[in-house]
């Protein structure tokens, strides 16, 4: 077992003090803004590098190429314990406990969105940021990043990207060498994330709040600076701004890299999920504004469309961003939405949820077994967009969805456990696992999920984990096979 885990360690204590220059960024807005988080961040800092600095030390002698079982141990390593030190300034500076800490940290780190804090637009700046940078380094994934940068180390990158990328067709690449893809991949994303920040300072944001919610656009993180989100800016065009951006994160970032490097909008005609993800979002957000002014929720239509668009986009998305407590709406809309979290988001994307992908997928092979049924000599392969699906994906994609579905059942039994209602304890798993934020019910956009107990919000935080790392990343570690030589 140590010859497994400490040249994993060894990857991790790395990873660690690069987390732990990230920590400079609020810490430079602490000194700036003269706020007393200075000190936290400035403590955390060097708690963090220091304590990766002894575990590479002590580990160093154990470095060797990663293998596939080591990829999948160190980001399972990495997500579990980022958010403990993460949440270390977070726990120092403000009135909450270590679980809530975890659990805020967690949330930025895999970009759900769902707070256990209060009176958010009082807190000093650097908090903030730093709640918003978690989210943006969460995004794309911290392994993603440190494929970038392991190679010049010596350290294989393909069994890190491969268990840290979601999507069901991880072998896909832009490039030949890993590391590439990931720059590339990062390269898309900091310039939408640019482009974004731009756009909102342009529709009427402060350059500090443009910069936050930028950051929450494109990892569909859906923190803002904000009780209110973005309900408290009442702006139309800031609206706007954050649901093109939002649509943009939830598509595959390959999509976006391909279509700037031809210079054109083929590449999203041609991606079946694209496609897919903009009409089901198309449909959703007219059908939701119609149901909404019959139900009266709303006085005219073009009210209705502006709340259901943004609102239906930001949690199909996975986002979390609100400009309204849609809790309040007739529940077939939020229940809707709610559903939509699961499906929408994209392969690639920093979404998450099944993914649009597997769900054409399910929907193809259920087409092929309905017309097996009444010609069973008929063999037809399975296509998405014109790509034939080998039947081994096809097989993961089920596996995928039953343990998904399973993982799902056994928390909300577990929150109904514990003593919360039926809509809190399925609402909350359901949008944590998704990574899309705010729930029903207890935790619904017009709270937080701090009204829950200790023991509640670490099942949310392990529901969290589990969808960001999509279900198998955590439960492979729990098989003996993988562990035998």
């Amino acid at each position: 077992m140590k010859a497994i885990l400490l040249p994993v360690a060894h990857v991790f204590a790395t990873v660690l003090m690069a987390f732990a220059v990230t920590m400079l960024l609020p810490l430079v807005m602490a000194i700036w803004q003269f706020d007393p988080a200075l000190w936290s961040f400035l403590l955390s800092g060097i708690a963090t590098f220091t304590l990766g600095a002894l575990l590479w030390l002590l580990t160093r002698r154990f470095r060797r190429e990663l293998k596939t079982r080591d990829g999948l141990t160190l980001v399972a390593l990495t997500w579990v314990a980022l958010p403990a030190v993460a949440g270390l300034p977070l726990w120092h500076y403000l009135p909450i406990n270590f679980t809530e800490a975890y659990f805020e940290a967690a949330s930025g780190l895999t970009t759900t969105g769902g707070t256990v804090l209060s009176g958010i637009e009082f807190l000093p700046r650097s908090i903030n940021l730093w709640r918003h940078i978690l989210s943006w380094l969460g995004g794309m994934g911290i392994i993603v990043l440190a494929v970038a940068i392991l190679p010049l180390l010596g350290v294989g990158g393909m069994q890190i990207y491969r268990a840290g990328m979601p999507g069901p067709m991880k072998d896909a690449k832009l490039t030949p060498r890993i590391e590439q893809t990931a720059k590339l991949l990062w390269a898309v994303y900091a310039g939408l994330t640019i482009a974004c920040i731009v756009c909102l300072k342009s529709a009427g944001m402060n350059w500090f709040d443009a910069v936050c919610h930028g950051f929450s656009a494109l990892s569909l993180g859906g923190f803002s600076t904000y009780d209110a989100s973005v309900g408290h800016f009442n702006s139309l065009p800031i609206e706007l701004v954050l649901i093109v951006f939002q649509v943009l994160a939830a598509l595959n970032f390959a999509t976006h890299f391909l279509a700037w490097s031809q210079r054109g909008v083929r590449a999203y005609f041609q991606d079946a999920e694209a496609k897919a993800i903009l009409g089901v979002l198309g449909a959703s957000c007219v059908g939701i504004a119609i149901f909404l002014c019959v139900k009266s929720t709303y006085a005219d239509f073009p009210t209705a469309l502006r709340h259901a668009t943004f609102n239906v986009v930001s949690i199909a998305t996975d986002s979390g961003l609100h400009t309204d407590d849609y809790s309040h709406w007739p529940i077939f809309a939020p229940m809707w939405m709610m559903f939509l979290s699961c499906i929408v988001a994209s392969s690639g994307s920093t979404g998450g949820g099944i993914k649009m992908i597997r769900t054409l997928i399910l929907a193809k092979q259920a087409n092929r077994e309905l017309n097996q049924l009444v010609h069973p000599n008929l063999v037809r392969p399975l296509k998405v967009g014109g790509t034939v699906i080998a039947n081994r994906v096809v097989f993961a994609v089920l596996a995928f969805v039953f343990l998904y579905f399973m993982s799902i059942v056994t928390l909300v039994f577990v929150q109904l456990g514990s003593g919360l209602d039926f809509m809190t304890s399925f609402s909350s798993i359901i949008a944590c696992i998704n990574n899309a934020g705010p729930g029903l019910g207890l935790v619904g956009p017009g709270s937080n999920y701090g009204v829950l107990t200790n023991f509640q919000i670490w099942v949310c935080s392990a529901a969290m984990l589990l969808g960001r790392l999509e279900v198998f990343t955590i439960l492979v570690l729990f098989t003996p096979t993988l562990w035998r030589k």
